[in-house]
């Protein structure tokens, strides 16, 4: 494979309960996939596009990575825990969740400060998927490594570093987006393999009404739903551990808009990225025992006619 292929035919999978009417066609013949970068991730996730790059990490390679998607150039920090998420600061630093809590890192002098750890009494613990809501507070939850359920929560940290617990009783916090009118927070705990959405009040960031919007489950998907990025439409692009694959869904209706297989089964989340951030780059991990040629690289579909939105920024006063 020489990293480049052309998209199959898309599928579209629906359930009878659920509207089967896409929200917008596209052109499948024209949508392409690319592996891009040198480096095979043993874990990637977290992918965020910031000034002109992509950012993410590798958590089982304890790395935070920049790659510029056109020359395909890596700048690559190692750290001596595992890190879940990152977010870019307005002050031009990273913060970063992980084994240790959640820290500040500054790319110019390499040094890192911690902000709290609200979890140092759960060992089994780590901080999983995060990232700034509109308001620009950090948002980021934890993992049970052990699948201890209803062990994990979901945490908020505004601009005067406080922090607050959103959800408990988690397992494996994941994947999380805010629409586009700001008044709704979707959120993914992945072993209950469905999409959470919520009202959100972006003034006092509470959340409420929690609903199950999207069930992957009965929609067909025997994998397991991880990050997901929005797009300007407001559906919901999920990529899903053990699948090799990237989902679309409306999330006025519950339905499938179309699924994108990716060649690497463990794909683990997703962004929009590029100039126009009409480009969905993907991350992957290394399957021990299934040998890809491409598994742990970033993978890029250009051809989508969708675009992204902007990443939020944490805002620090």
């Amino acid at each position: 494979m020489d990293g480049m292929s052309k998209i199959p035919r898309l599928t579209l999978n629906s359930s009878p309960s659920i509207n089967k009417t896409p929200t917008f066609i596209m052109d499948q013949s024209t949508l392409t996939i690319k592996a891009i970068g040198n480096r095979h991730s043993l874990w990637g996730e977290g992918p965020i596009w910031w000034n002109d790059s992509l950012y993410y990490v590798d958590i089982e390679g304890k790395a935070i990575i920049r790659l510029n998607p056109d020359t395909e150039e890596e700048t690559i920090w190692e750290f001596p825990e595992r890190i879940g998420c990152i977010v870019p600061c307005n002050n031009g630093k990273l913060l970063y969740a992980g084994d240790n809590g959640i820290s500040i890192f500054d790319p110019k002098t390499q040094k890192s400060s911690q902000i709290t750890d609200p979890e140092s009494h759960l060992p089994d613990n780590r901080f999983n998927d995060g990232k700034c809501d509109p308001c620009g507070r950090f948002w980021g939850g934890t993992i049970s490594l052990k699948k201890i359920k209803g062990s994990a929560s979901l945490y908020c940290l505004d601009a005067q570093q406080n922090l607050g617990k959103k959800l408990e009783g988690l397992t494996n916090s994941n994947g999380l987006a805010w629409s586009q009118n700001k008044k709704r927070f979707f959120h993914i705990d992945t072993p209950n393999r469905n999409i959470q959405a919520y009202a959100y009040n972006k003034d006092t960031s509470e959340i409420t009404q929690a609903e199950t919007i999207i069930d992957t489950e009965a929609l067909g998907f025997d994998s397991s739903p991880d990050g997901m990025t929005i797009d300007h439409k407001d559906n919901l692009w999920v990529a899903f551990c053990h699948g090799g694959c990237v989902a679309s869904f409306d999330t006025k209706n519950g339905s499938l808009l179309q699924t994108i297989k990716i060649p690497a089964i463990e794909t683990t989340s997703c962004t929009f990225g590029g100039r126009a951030l009409n480009r969905l780059f993907v991350t992957t991990g290394i399957k021990k025992d299934y040998p890809e040629t491409h598994a742990g690289k970033i993978f890029v579909i250009d051809g989508l006619p969708i675009k992204g939105t902007s990443a939020h920024t944490y805002t620090l006063v």
